[in-house]
């Protein structure tokens, strides 16, 4: 019964109930603006955006608010998520909820990437189905679906482009082959770790030469190549601009950390992240039956099992080398483990769902259905817009502290570690300054520079004399932030 059920409504379930029931629990969030887990990263990717839209369309010109008086550009990423988005802003103008609304679809199109990956390896509906219902609320997942983050296309790009690779290997037409290399190659694009899943089709390719035949492997071969030579020429080009970015350099500029450090790290994720954040509570059931299942069946000797191998294993070592960056707290630097994992829940999640004893099928369904309830309660408090992550009064007073100067005037802002979030509230370019850093001599710097407006709430700043002598008077207090007009500066009222 319960078989011919998700059979027969599988359509509905993936195009019409999931995308309902997520748009339904994250209603509430699409006119929140950027606050919470990881809204420095949220904000930076905003701040790009809007630039495309404000500033300058051309895709290879991603710029930076943390520009002082020069143009601001700095390429990590190729930018196609952000510059994606600035094409709908340039028909429907300034709006946070277009990001919203976007981010949200490219994850609506993830849980159906994720749907075809899983029927493309196994065959059965009703496990990719139960597999895409699973990966909608893993909780890492269900956060970042609606923030700006790059990540998020990256994810749905990979998952895609192994899905066309499995459908390569089941019928061997160069097109399946052009579009998983295709999507890889944007995936990659997009951020950069995804590389990573070439080490699963190198491997299979190199396990199978004779079966593919040593021409198809060489034209395969060439087809990857030259499709990712796109994203290899992009990183070649920017990673050497890339100044103290410890993701280049991963564990090699742990510098002395030591291997306890690591190992908690380690443990961290183990015990908490993976289980909490990446699975969810409610699908370790299925994680771990579909882990020993595939073990205890002996699927190791499968034909495929070389891919799923390599896949790991490059996937891994990417972890362990950006070890000490991830921690614990980089949660979605995590992304690319999801599609490998939820491809064991999958599996799990059917065979007990299937399974001859009736209590596990009815603990099954039950793991099933409470897993909205337990990604709600462990992702929903990241929107905290009480403790957003930064000064609650950037939030508060936004309006205010954007609409009391021109936008194109240059400002020094701070505390602000993230160098993002401050220009994003003030909607503002110049210089931030962290850990009351700022002295009289680096003011008086930028103000040479362009420097008109100092928006701060740091006491020990305020207080400084030199800083003092710099300021002409204060214009504006919102709680604790406060904006001054600089000395040897044009004011404009």
């Amino acid at each position: 019964m319960i078989e011919a059920f998700f059979f027969r409504q599988r359509k509905a379930i993936l195009f019409l109930f999931i995308p309902l029931l997520s748009l339904c629990m994250h209603w509430h969030i699409f006119k929140t603006d950027l606050v919470g887990y990881h809204v420095w990263r949220q904000t930076q990717t905003q701040n790009t955006i809007l630039s495309f839209y404000r500033e300058d369309f051309n895709i290879l010109k991603p710029r930076i608010s943390n520009r002082g008086n020069g143009s601001g550009i700095f390429r990590m990423e190729f930018p196609i998520m952000q510059w994606g988005i600035a094409c709908f802003y340039k028909i429907f103008g300034d709006h946070l909820i277009i990001t919203r609304i976007l981010s949200f679809i490219i994850g609506l199109f993830s849980i159906w990437g994720i749907y075809l990956l899983l029927y493309n390896i196994f065959k059965i509906h009703r496990l990719a189905l139960f597999g895409a219902w699973c990966f909608n609320f893993s909780p890492v997942f269900y956060y970042y679906t609606l923030n700006p983050m790059p990540d998020n296309l990256a994810l749905c790009l990979s998952i895609y482009g192994m899905a066309f690779f499995f459908k390569w290997i089941e019928n061997p037409e160069y097109v399946y082959a052009i579009w998983s290399a295709a999507f890889i190659s944007l995936s990659v694009l997009s951020k950069m770790p995804f590389v990573v899943y070439i080490g699963g089709i190198v491997v299979y390719l190199l396990m199978n030469i004779r079966k593919i035949g040593i021409n198809s492997f060489i034209k395969i071969g060439l087809i990857f190549f030259a499709i990712l030579f796109l994203p290899a020429l992009w990183y070649v080009k920017v990673v050497g601009t890339w100044q103290g970015n410890g993701i280049v350099t991963g564990v090699l500029s742990a510098g002395k950390q030591d291997i306890s450090n690591l190992l908690d790290i380690l443990q961290g994720n183990l015990i908490s992240i993976l289980p909490e954040l990446l699975i969810n509570y409610g699908s370790l059931l299925f994680f771990f039956a579909g882990f020993f299942l595939l073990f205890s069946s002996k699927k190791y000797r499968h034909p495929l099992f070389p891919l799923f191998f390599g896949w790991g294993i490059s996937v891994l070592l990417y972890f362990l080398f950006e070890m000490n960056m991830i921690n614990t707290v980089h949660d979605y630097y995590m992304f690319p483990f999801l599609p490998l994992i939820f491809i064991i829940v999958g599996y799990g999640a059917e065979k007990l769902i299937s399974h001859p004893k009736k209590i596990l099928r009815i603990v099954s369904v039950a793991a099933l259905c409470i897993l909205p309830i337990t990604a709600f309660l462990r992702a929903d408090h990241r929107w905290n817009t009480i403790d957003p992550g930064f000064n609650a009064n950037l939030l508060t007073y936004k309006n205010d502290l954007q609409n009391i100067l021109p936008d194109n005037k240059l400002c020094v802002v701070g505390n602000d570690e993230s160098s993002c979030i401050w220009f994003y509230y003030i909607n503002k370019k110049g210089w931030a300054f962290d850990n009351d850093w700022l002295d009289e001599k680096s003011l008086k710097e930028m103000i040479s520079q362009g420097a008109a407006y100092l928006y701060t709430d740091s006491k020990k700043v305020q207080q400084d004399t030199g800083i003092k002598s710099c300021i002409d008077r204060l214009i504006l207090q919102r709680g604790d932030v406060c904006v001054y007009a600089l000395k040897q500066a044009t004011l404009q009222y």
